[in-house]
């Protein structure tokens, strides 16, 4: 089976984590999204671009999650949402997933 590319996991992280709070209207429902496609891309990114590289996306992770919020503030949640998730995917596709889903221990 194909290994889901980490910017598609990271991504639906973001989304998925928006949706599922938003739709069952549980808070923690959304994080646990959230932290579980966060973990998943995390080690992806650990094994495709090295421990650095997966730092800087999981900060930039946390950051998009973070930034949602006020930029929800000026133009919409959804569309806050899909603007840090695209960002998010297309850091994640230039640093890791560009490169193949070699290991780069």
């Amino acid at each position: 089976m194909a290994k889901v590319p980490s910017a598609v996991v990271a991504a639906s992280g973001l989304v998925g984590g928006y949706g599922a709070a938003r739709w069952t209207r549980q808070r923690p429902l959304g994080g646990v999204v959230l932290a579980v496609a966060g973990a998943v891309a995390a080690r992806q990114w650990r094994q495709q671009a090295g421990g650095v590289a997966a730092g800087a996306l999981s900060a930039a992770y946390v950051a998009a999650f973070a930034g949602s919020h006020p930029l929800a503030k000026k133009v919409g949640a959804w569309p806050a949402v899909f603007g840090v998730a695209g960002a998010v995917a297309l850091a994640s596709w230039a640093v890791a997933d560009r490169r193949g889903h070699g290991d780069a221990r």
